[in-house]
């Protein structure tokens, strides 16, 4: 069970690097909040995988879905936010 995690958990690491460069990198604003949503993804799924090692996954499951809301809510504000910013440019 400790090599899987072990495993698991580098491989989302890996992910999670590579958004962090795109979120650096990106040419475009949108290509920047595709990677903040994919990390905000990815991050619960780790919270999750810890609870499981540590078993205590109730508590766990309650702070990975508070970050779930809380980057589902960012990402459609900012979206929401450029959207009218490029609407006002028009």
């Amino acid at each position: 069970m400790t090599m899987l995690f072990a495993v698991v958990t580098s491989t989302i690491v890996v992910v999670i690097a590579f958004f962090m460069a795109r979120l650096i990198i990106g040419p475009t604003i949108f290509d920047r909040v595709v990677a903040l949503n994919g990390i905000g993804t990815l991050i619960p799924v780790l919270m999750v995988m810890t609870g499981m090692f540590y078993a205590r996954l109730d508590m766990f499951v309650d702070l990975a879905l508070a970050i779930y809301l809380l980057n589902l809510f960012t990402t459609l504000l900012i979206a929401r936010y450029v959207r009218q910013k490029a609407e006002t440019e028009e």
